[in-house]
């Protein structure tokens, strides 16, 4: 029989790990060969963990394959077809200072993850074990896919391609978040939304929307529903979007945190930002400690059982879990190979199935390369488009134009790319500071320079080093 070996990289994951290898075990095309699942993590305890759930699934699900697991990125990676990268180091001890050092220095930063300048460090920081898994692909699978979940998707798999000469495709799942507020506002089924997708990790646009029955052009009912919403409804997350809409004639999507965090005037928007690793420097020392203070997404979606002194009888299972540190128990819980059998809902695995069997398929959104399909964005920049997939790989699908103020707000996203992935490969701060100081939250030379200075201080068991 064909064979096919999956190594996941990060396997310790709760988030990826069990929902990607749910998926691999119950996809029946891969039903239909001999699968190896090589589980790789820095962590011996969190890969035991993942072991034995991978192994109690396969059983659960009658599927006889190979499970091995080990800490050598080599053996793991050795003859895999697909790689499945979902990797972070202290994500929220690091993730909490990439949002509040910034602001701290005046810039108008709403999130930290893929954009701003807190997007800059978290890009560094995960560069060095990216590239040292893509260049462990480049002796051990060399033919190999490496299918990305770590953030930030397009700086990181641009980076890949400019630095590297493995094949790479960073998968999200925000234009399924995006189409969550679209069909409130078209008062219809998500199933029944088809959209045309182009522009940036996390800041995408919709460019066509349409009823999958009828074939209706829908953006003239999505200005109907939005003239008629009410004005506040779900104003945090959905207020920025419907003003972006107005001005530049697109839905954006996935929503206010991850959209704002290319522009300054987003903040306008968040009432949340301090609360996000919320903590009082008066009494408490989260990076002292590196014990990161809890994480509010947004206002709606904060959890309202913080009582000072709840009542001894409050159903605490209803509260939204701690994010910021798994509490005790919680890896066991998610690697319980008795829970509930659930899929990812991720791309992976169905891409995977795409190139491995030669199946063509199309997919609305995955960061690849532009090779010209978005000619109003730089060629080469990695952007957000739909594409085709099929065993010859991943083919961007021709994009409709997007709006000249939008596709020079993205253009700028993608002279950053360049300057971050130059200050990694020259280890320069100056290079850095070229970046940061291109950047449309920033305002402040000096503080720009202390602020790099800094992060690099507080981050220099993660950072590579850089140089002024």
């Amino acid at each position: 029989m064909r064979k096919v070996k999956f190594a996941i990289i990060g396997a310790g994951s709760i988030s990826f790990c069990p929902g990607t290898v749910t998926d691999i075990l119950q996809n029946e095309s891969f039903k239909q060969v001999d699968v190896e699942i090589y589980l790789m993590d820095i962590a011996p305890e969190a890969l035991a963990l993942s072991r034995n759930y991978c192994e109690g699934l396969a059983k659960r699900l009658n599927r006889s394959v190979k499970i091995d697991a080990s800490t050598d990125l080599h053996r793991a990676l050795h003859g895999a077809d697909f790689v499945i990268t979902a990797i972070e180091k202290e994500r929220y001890h690091y993730w909490s200072q990439d949002f509040h050092i910034p602001r701290r220095y005046g810039f108008r930063q709403v999130y930290g993850e893929n954009g701003g300048p807190g997007g800059m460090f978290h890009t560094l920081r995960n560069l060095p074990p990216m590239l040292e898994i893509a260049r462990a692909m480049e002796k051990e699978c060399p033919n190999a896919w490496m299918l990305n979940y770590t953030n930030p998707e397009a700086k990181l798999v641009e980076a890949l391609y400019d630095l590297t000469k493995i094949k790479a495709v960073g998968i999200c799942h925000g234009e399924v978040m995006g189409a969550y507020p679209l069909s409130l506002f078209l008062q219809m089924p998500m199933e029944r939304i088809g959209y045309r997708c182009v522009g940036l990790n996390h800041f995408g646009w919709y460019t066509m929307i349409w009823d999958k029955e009828t074939g209706e052009d829908l953006y003239p009912k999505l200005r109907e529903g939005d003239r008629n919403g009410k004005p506040l409804a779900h104003w945090e997350e959905y207020a920025i979007m419907r003003t972006m809409f107005r001005v530049y004639g697109l839905w954006p999507y996935p929503g206010t945190n991850h959209i704002g965090e290319y522009m300054a005037w987003s903040d306008g928007f968040m009432a949340s930002p301090n609360l996000q690793f919320y903590f009082d420097p008066l009494t408490d020392d989260p990076w002292g400690t590196r014990k990161p203070p809890e994480f509010v997404y947004s206002i709606d979606y904060n959890p309202t059982g913080h009582l000072p002194f709840p009542d001894e009888d409050e159903d605490e299972e209803n509260d939204e879990p701690r994010e910021a540190e798994l509490a005790k128990g919680e890896y066991e819980k998610a690697f319980d190979p008795e829970k509930e059998i659930e899929g990812s809902g991720e791309y992976g695995i169905p891409i995977a199935e795409a190139i491995f069997f030669d199946k063509p398929a199309e997919f609305a959104a995955l960061n690849i390369p532009n090779d010209g399909c978005a000619k109003d964005l730089p060629l080469g920049m990695v952007i957000e488009v739909g594409a085709k997939v099929d065993g010859k790989g991943i083919h961007p699908l021709p994009c409709d134009p997007l709006p000249r103020a939008v596709a020079q707000m993205i253009s700028v996203q993608g002279t950053i790319h360049k300057l971050v992935i130059e200050a990694y490969a020259e280890k320069s701060r100056l290079k850095l500071l070229q970046a940061v100081l291109l950047d449309p939250t920033v305002s402040n030379y000096h503080n720009a320079v202390c602020m790099i200075n800094e992060m690099c201080e507080l981050q220099k068991d993660a950072l590579p080093q850089l140089n002024w």
